[in-house]
């Protein structure tokens, strides 16, 4: 089928299929497809794109399972580079964040094989106890899956204890690509693709919102792509409980995937714009800037995107693959990146309530230099003149 007949489709209301997706991957006029993304995000959006204040933070990086694509875990407490944090480090690192706007709290970990799951329980009431109004947004699937097979404890029992303990909601990692032939090539000793499915299901039936994500640019093929989001689609139609999706690009250093070239800013925005696309009943796609790189992620806004992430401030898991992007990002800066590409920034919490909507720049920064130079340029001559 044709770009033009897809267009058609998509004009006439009707929910884009498998051989669709495979067609748009393969769509050689990334502008047309961008068009078409970019399209949809603005029939919901506008020139709507959010951001938020928010702190990453890694408890552990020690992890049994030895996922090929992965720079961040050590498998034992003892090897070179590993971590765990005490909980009172963590508490103050909450404590020490000096942006009063934070709302949120992002944390993953390695699957630790010897801390108890009490651990982590404290781990959460220490954070509210700290700043009671942060949100958490802990725990992949991956890890609700382990903590379960770990401690002998179905899903639900396992988010309920770590509801009553300040879980808010989940993050989307761990779920690389879905399609078993290629998980078990890149991560075959943790959660399936079904128990990562199976996870999120649970979680939103407790009314917990949950990301989701996809890892691409490894060894997977556009088919694995396009059947990882329509499973993703399947699972939001009967349950309604992802908020976002994130397309995360692979990135090959330390690790054991590392002979493999990365994927470039095309495939990146390529992937943004058919996430778009097909993912029609997830309302949120962000362009992830430690994922993409900064300037990708801010090209992305225009191929469907309408999310940038936060301020993050440390991250640890890209850059130990070799992300060369900053630590974090400063709120104006991140202002600056929406404005410069046309777009309305919106500070949001993570559930998506407004905290604050700042007005559209009324020029590219760019431009507004060059303004700021001439208009310097004749205060100089007018004071030459005098």
């Amino acid at each position: 089928m044709s770009l033009a007949a897809i267009e058609e489709k998509l004009r006439a209301g009707e929910r884009l299929d498998f051989q669709d997706g495979l067609e748009l991957f393969m769509e050689p006029d990334l502008l047309a497809l961008g068009r078409l993304a970019n399209a949809a995000r603005e029939s919901r959006h506008g020139d709507r794109t959010y951001f938020n204040v928010n702190m990453r933070f890694e408890a552990t990086n020690v992890c049994y399972a030895d996922c090929s694509f992965c720079a961040f875990s050590k498998l034992k407490e003892d090897d070179p580079g590993s971590h765990t944090t005490t909980h009172e480090a963590a508490w103050q690192q909450l404590a020490d964040f000096p942006d009063p706007r934070l709302t949120e709290l992002h944390m993953v970990n390695g699957l630790h094989p010897d801390l108890p799951f009490e651990w982590y329980e404290e781990l959460l009431r220490g954070f509210k106890r700290v700043r009671p109004g942060i949100h958490l947004k802990c725990f992949t699937a991956v890890e609700i899956h382990f903590f379960a097979e770990r401690f002998g404890m179905t899903y639900e029992e396992v988010l309920r204890r770590l509801s009553q303990a300040g879980l808010d909601s989940m993050p989307g990692g761990g779920a690389e690509i879905l399609h078993p032939d290629v998980r078990r090539r890149i991560s075959h000793d943790k959660a399936s693709g079904e128990q990562y499915l199976a996870v999120h299901r649970a979680a939103h039936e407790l009314g917990m919102p949950t990301n989701c994500t996809m890892l691409y640019g490894h060894i997977e093929t556009f088919e694995h792509r396009v059947d990882h989001l329509l499973e993703l689609r399947a699972l939001q139609a009967e349950t309604g409980g992802f908020q976002c999706f994130i397309p995360l690009a692979f990135h090959n250093e330390n690790n054991s995937l590392q002979k493999l070239p990365e994927p470039t800013a095309v495939d990146d925005l390529r992937t943004v714009a058919v996430s778009r696309l097909l993912l029609d009943n997830v309302p949120h796609i962000k362009a992830y800037w430690v994922s993409l790189g900064v300037d990708t992620a801010q090209l992305a806004l225009r191929f469907g995107a309408n999310d940038l992430d936060g301020t993050i401030v440390h991250e640890t898991i890209y850059h130990a693959a070799g992300s060369d992007v900053p630590m974090g990002m400063t709120r104006d800066e991140l202002i600056r990146l929406i404005r410069e590409a046309g777009r309305v920034p919106v500070e949001r919490d993570t559930r998506y309530g407004i905290v604050e909507e700042l007005p559209k720049a009324a020029a590219p920064e760019a431009a507004m230099k060059v303004r700021e130079r001439n208009r310097a340029k004749r205060s100089l001559a007018t004071i030459g003149g005098a």
